[in-house]
């Protein structure tokens, strides 16, 4: 047990720890968030009615307020520093469509200042972390460098240059993007053009916003140039191939996107207040940040770029400003413990990586840099402080994965380390060493599993059962349903929420038509949400006990590729995806060979399926093929968005199939359409 200072994680009253450990991209989004989740409002509307906070939740939370220190007002002064101008209230951005792209009204119960004044079902330290993600406009950082914030998960930031403007991270969609320049900056700034956009990195965040601001016109004709770090189309795109659907579905989950919204509900996305809906869009750059030391000039203004591949995102880069001594940290130092894994899914990140390059950041301009601005969150002003800032971050990262493996080449398992490592005082009363977004817990977990996988050595956990048969096993072992839900009701009154969870779910998995053990499942996942820290747990626990009171609210599903995406989209991921949707049972004992031919792009392949598994080699072609398709990849590019199909692009002559047509419907009768809307909660 720890020294009792600080709540345990959400659920447990006996332990504590010096930081709790509780939530998730990237903020790497997948394209969730398109037009299809505007229609949220109407499926809030039916979900069930929220208990309050029971006695075992207003202590742990009481014990967060007694251990942070509410009087700092440091992040008020500075998230209020600069203010310029903002939209008029109440702030509604509208889209393409008839809804909102962003509505700050719905978050107008969040309100304060510094001062602990949290509801009863929210955690202090988020509810502090939620007020500061409500200021909002465009706010001067320094004399020719401005930021907006307040109206996405992100923070767009913009460049003075000698022509025009310099922008950095332009939002997640193209309907916030083009009214904020229309109506915010260009009235406070001037009508300047765009010279330069920037991607910091590879998430949908910072770049789907983008042809709200230039279009594809001025980037082919040289007038506007996109800058990237290398390896960004591929890292921005795959992200969303091959497991986009099911990271779609979790993202829904992560970012509460169907949760009300009021102190029972959602409250904050954790990085930002949460994320705009609309149309995300994508023009892939035309210069590239390749290596640590390069010195870029934007018009006018010169860069010196810091790489950080595989930190915060595959492909991210930081710079400095030498003639604004200022450091933009993109993703890798901002006002929380961020993700080492995100629970929407994604690669496991470094944390030894990551506190290199912070390690990097300092070396290389520490000296000098007097503001720090990142891509979400506010800046830091002040060497002293920006320092300071950097320095916590750095150990931060260090200390969670040098302690992990100390534990792990110690012969501790992964969620005996997450039990036990806890972040020293010295790291855990700074706000921005919260856990806001990533949590200790989750965090060192994902350490473990990039060093050493997902099996902790024990061998009863190297083949262990589905939850369904292991849970009607459980519930057999434990006495019967009635017998489990009758012991989990007094682990639940000694607020035992994190026990009572684990056991009920055996109840509900071995009999999802068990109503009061999804009851109880859900009042256990309520209570955890409401002692979270973390806006992702949070919003996963009360998401999940919300499905488990009503069900799933269907709304359209979104689509996890935009048309942006698929059209930058590689053709060998393309069939790489045609491979994870191939159905290995119906393609059982089955073959076939195609040729592929894209009349514009110039390109062949022989795509073929044998032993369940697709192949194919490209720059060629095969003469024992079944048949040879050809067509252009602008119309493949509309096969895959679903505008048309391939039946119809033959009978107007606009795709060519020579050879056995049939056997191409007989693969495609192989592929699977994923369901978006998988249970979670529920087998």
């Amino acid at each position: 047990m720890s020294d009792p200072k600080e709540p345990a994680e959400p659920g447990t009253r006996r332990a504590f720890l010096k930081n709790v450990a509780v939530t998730g991209a990237a903020t790497g989004l997948s394209g969730v968030m398109g037009e299809a989740l505007a229609q949220t409002a109407a499926a809030r509307a039916t979900s069930a009615t929220n208990k309050p906070a029971t006695p075992a939740t207003l202590d742990i939370n009481r014990q967060y307020a007694e251990f942070l220190s509410f009087a700092d007002a440091q992040d008020f002064e500075d998230a209020s520093r600069g203010l310029v101008a903002t939209l008029p209230e109440p702030v509604i951005i509208k889209g393409k469509g008839n809804f909102p792209a962003w509505d700050l009204r719905q978050f107008a119960f969040v309100k304060g200042g510094p001062e602990n004044n949290a509801p009863p079902t929210v955690n202090p330290s988020l509810w502090r972390n939620a007020k500061l993600n409500m200021h909002h406009g465009l706010f001067q950082v320094v004399d020719g460098i401005w930021q907006v914030r307040g109206y996405d998960l992100s923070v767009m930031s913009i460049i003075r240059g000698n022509q025009g403007y310099i922008v950095i991270d332009p939002f997640v969609t193209e309907d916030v993007a083009t009214v904020v320049w229309k109506e915010l900056v260009i009235p406070h700034l001037g009508d300047k053009p765009i010279t330069h956009v920037i991607y910091t990195h590879s998430h949908v965040d910072h770049y789907g916003g983008v042809r709200g601001l230039v279009s594809e016109e001025d980037v082919s004709a040289g007038k506007v140039k996109i800058v990237a770090p290398a390896g960004f189309t591929e890292a921005a795109v795959g992200e969303n191939i091959i497991a986009g659907n099911a990271m779609g579905r979790r993202a829904s989950y992560m970012y509460g996107s169907l949760l009300t919204r009021n102190p029972t509900g959602g409250v904050d996305g954790g990085l930002g207040k949460t994320t705009s809906v609309g149309t995300i869009t994508l023009i892939t750059p035309t210069m590239f940040a390749e290596k640590t030391g390069q010195t870029m000039t934007l018009d006018g203004v010169e860069l010196t770029v810091l790489m950080a591949p595989e930190s915060e995102a595959p492909s991210e880069f930081m710079f400095y400003l030498p003639k604004f001594k200022a450091f933009c940290a993109a993703e890798d130092a901002t006002h929380t413990l961020h993700n080492l894994y995100t629970l929407r899914g994604a690669k496991v990140r470094d944390a030894l990586l990551w506190s290199k390059y912070l390690q990097a950041s300092i070396d290389m301009f520490g000296d000098d840099a007097q503001v720090l601005f990142a891509s979400h969150y506010w800046p830091t002003w002040g060497n002293d402080r920006i320092l300071s800032f950097l320095g916590a971050q750095r150990d931060m990262y260090r200390y969670l994965h040098d302690q992990t493996m100390r534990l792990a080449n110690s012969g501790l398992t992964p969620l005996e380390i997450g039990e036990k490592i806890r972040l020293p005082d010295s790291l855990a009363k700074r706000w921005y060493c919260r856990s806001y977004y990533g949590t200790v817990y989750h965090d060192v977990v994902a350490q473990y599993n990039l060093r050493l996988g997902f099996f902790d050595g024990v061998p009863a956990n190297l083949h262990r059962l589905p939850p369904v048969e292991s849970g009607k096993r459980y519930v057999e072992f434990m006495g019967g349903a009635a017998a489990v839900l009758s012991k989990a009701q007094a682990y639940y009154d000694q607020g035992e929420y994190r026990w009572v969870a684990e056991v009920v779910n055996h109840v509900v998995f071995s009999n999802p038509q068990n109503t009061a053990a999804k009851q109880m499942l859900a009042d256990a996942y309520e209570q955890l949400g409401y002692q979270s820290e973390s806006a992702s747990w949070r919003n996963f626990y009360l998401t999940g006990a919300q499905e488990l009171r009503v069900g799933i609210k269907k709304v359209p599903a979104p689509a996890p590729q935009s048309p942006d995406t698929i059209r930058a989209m590689p053709l060998d991921m393309f069939l790489d995806f045609l491979g994870i949707r191939l159905n290995g049972d119906r393609a059982a004992g089955k073959s076939i060979l195609l040729n592929l031919t894209l009349t514009d792009t110039k390109e062949n392949y022989v795509v073929g399926v044998e032993n369940s598994a697709i192949h194919y080699s490209k720059g060629k072609t095969s003469n024992s093929a079944n048949a040879s398709i050809t067509m252009t990849r602008a119309n493949l590019n509309n096969v895959m968005l679903g505008s048309t199909t391939m039946q119809k692009l033959v009978m107007s002559g606009d795709a060519k199939i020579d050879g056995d047509s049939q056997k191409l419907g007989e693969f495609i009768s192989w592929l699977d359409n994923f369901e978006f809307y998988f249970n979670i909660v529920t087998p």
